[in-house]
């Protein structure tokens, strides 16, 4: 039973860039999902990069934290350690900080899944070689 989202960068643009191609399942997942979707710093930082050129995305970002639909739970200074491990392990492959730190909270947090576009999730394990469960399109599994 998956009781909390883990929102990765990808279905965050979807959402707001009516441009991007999963921008319909990503409106369709968020009128699924009880917020709040928990997330990291890394995946904001992410985010806003890429719409760094779509100024109302930017700003849409800043709204969902503050009306707290997308809260950041995730302080990496206490985790990273095991950061620096998992992107050592998953160096070939290779793991972005936003990855490794989803990854992590899905190790604390065995009742989650990670709401992502990002096949590479189907190579990641949590500690213990168990699969990280996510929530994507058919078509990225």
């Amino acid at each position: 039973m998956i009781r909390r989202m883990l929102l990765d960068t990808g279905p965050l643009v979807a959402l707001l860039d009516r441009g991007d191609r999963y921008h319909a399942w990503a409106v369709a997942q968020w009128e699924r999902i009880e917020p709040p979707l928990l997330t990291c710093e890394a995946v904001l930082s992410e985010a806003c990069f890429l719409l760094r050129e779509y100024p109302p995305g930017v700003k849409a970002i800043w709204e969902l934290v503050d009306r707290g639909i997308v809260a950041v739970s995730f302080r990496l200074a206490d985790h990273a350690a095991a950061i620096a491990r998992l992107m050592a392990k998953y160096v070939s492959t290779p793991m972005s900080l936003a990855d490794a730190c989803l990854v992590r909270m899905a190790e604390l947090d065995s009742k989650s899944a990670v709401l992502t576009l990002d096949g590479d999730f189907r190579i990641y394990r949590k500690s213990n070689r168990q699969v990280v469960p996510v929530i994507m399109p058919e078509e990225e599994r």
